[in-house]
């Protein structure tokens, strides 16, 4: 039996979720279409500039993504709490961005006077908006609907844009998450479209790469320091560490993606570099099986990744009796 989205998506599991969206039909609606000649490339920047949007409204921050022709990948962190730090004018600014034609919120920021039914309505919706806000079925959403909206506009057609709703994946523990993100990252490595990460078009990797080498070009500055804005940060100072930065240095991330995407692109034996080694097993993470994982990610975990022992309480969560990616898990952590 099917599992509802709601449960599926539980920020007391895991924080962490890999989300994709394909176009109706796997149809090339995001690039070039064989069939018609037609070349959609650039609704690949709309998505990018919608996440982009999105992170500096949602408390959902972006930690990887991937645009291709006919599909795209993204890993969202929820950050649940900081919803709960926002003033009620916070939220209700927030939430007209996302959706401006609110009588009530419109009339709360014109100073004009409310009434007490009016004031009681309103805070049923701040404290419904305040839980949307950290929701990734809403931010999803508003990705998704934006960019089906556009394009039948563009093709002035009607109808279904994309498959259906999005997939989701549960990213449990630190190994499950900085694995998922060099398969999203090397994404168009696997797809044979790229010969290096920096030609890697519409991918977080490539947006950190001209960041890093923006910030390479002066030796007095540190790279950490000058990441993207709108992506998770990259941390190796164990006193900023949260759970909503990534536990390794920046250029040992880098490193780790670009040797693991050379290894997948020429499909000969490789190794990881010794030095980045320590860093991984910290993590729990095999250097021996992650490259295997990252290669094959698709086919061996389904609706979560993570350790045997995460997978065992997923299904305890959901009451089942054997979860999709024990394989996977052997493979990818050391414990």
């Amino acid at each position: 039996m099917a599992i509802a989205r709601k449960k599926l998506i539980n920020s007391h599991i895991t924080k962490h979720y890999h989300c994709i969206a394909r176009c109706v039909r796997r149809a090339f609606l995001c690039g070039q279409d064989e069939f018609t000649g037609q070349n959609f490339s650039h609704r690949r920047e709309w998505i990018v500039e919608k996440l982009r949007q999105l992170s500096e409204i949602f408390a959902i921050t972006i930690d990887s993504y991937a645009i291709m022709a006919n599909h795209y990948h993204v890993i969202l962190t929820v950050n649940d709490t900081q919803t709960n730090s926002w003033s009620a004018a916070e939220v209700i600014r927030r939430w007209l961005l996302l959706c401006p034609k609110n009588k009530l919120a419109s009339k709360y920021f014109s100073d004009a006077p409310l009434s007490i039914l009016e004031m009681e309505a309103l805070n049923m919706l701040i404290a419904e908006w305040r839980k949307n806000l950290s929701s990734i079925s809403w931010f999803m959403r508003s990705i998704n609907e934006n960019i089906a909206r556009r394009s039948n506009a563009e093709d002035k057609c009607k109808g279904r844009f994309w498959e259906g709703r999005f997939k989701s994946q549960a990213l449990i523990g630190s190994a499950a998450h900085l694995s998922c993100m060099a398969y999203v990252d090397l994404n168009p490595i696997r797809a044979d479209i790229s010969d290096s990460l920096e030609n890697s078009h519409y991918t977080s990797i490539q947006e950190r790469i001209r960041a890093a080498d923006f910030v390479s070009c002066d030796p007095g500055k540190n790279i950490e320091e000058f990441q993207p804005m709108n992506l998770t940060k990259f941390s190796s100072n164990e006193s900023i560490k949260t759970e909503h930065t990534i536990p390794i240095p920046l250029v040992s991330y880098l490193e780790l993606v670009d040797v693991t995407g050379r290894i997948i692109r020429n499909d000969k034996p490789g190794y990881i570099p010794y030095h980045i080694v320590p860093i991984l097993q910290k993590l729990g993470i095999n250097p021996n099986g992650f490259i295997k994982v990252v290669k094959n990610y698709s086919r061996l975990f389904k609706n979560a990744s993570g350790s045997l022992s995460d997978l065992s309480n997923y299904c305890k969560i959901f009451n089942k009796k054997w979860s999709f990616g024990i394989h996977g898990a052997k493979l990818l952590c050391s414990n």
